[in-house]
């Protein structure tokens, strides 16, 4: 159930033949775009570091993630995920997917960017709006 203008509504979920094809769609756009773009190479150093670009379902939410490795003394070689970039499923209208583009922001917070868009207009914002690109 989602809560729109003030009202619940519900919102039929994906299926994982429906999961699968736009996890496809998202894949392209990592392999194509942020690993050459943003780790063409791992680059260790004495400070955390991105080692790996991907994308994980959770829910009707599906995370672009960098994964760093820790290059702390005290920590060395230990890894965690940091998500950038999320689109939330809201809806499918007239037999197109709708989604929600969210940035993470320093805070740690979601902010929504652009609302009730369809798949393919959700992948070109992420592959042009830099905001919503890794660091």
């Amino acid at each position: 159930m989602a809560k729109r203008k003030g009202q619940w509504v519900w919102v039929r979920t994906l299926s994982a033949e429906e999961k699968a094809d736009i996890a496809v769609a998202c894949e392209r756009i990592i392999t194509e775009l942020f690993k050459p773009r943003f780790l063409p190479e791992i680059r260790p150093t004495s400070f955390n570091y991105p080692v790996d670009i991907f994308g994980r379902w959770r829910g009707n939410k599906y995370s672009f993630i960098t994964r760093y490795r820790s290059g702390f003394p005290e920590n060395a070689g230990e890894e965690f995920d940091m998500a950038f970039t999320r689109l939330d499923h809201i809806e499918e209208s007239a037999g197109e997917h709708r989604f929600n583009v969210m940035w993470h922001r320093h805070t740690g917070q979601w902010w929504r960017l652009h609302s009730n868009v369809s798949l393919a207009i959700a992948l070109d914002l992420i592959g042009t709006n830099e905001l919503l690109h890794p660091l």
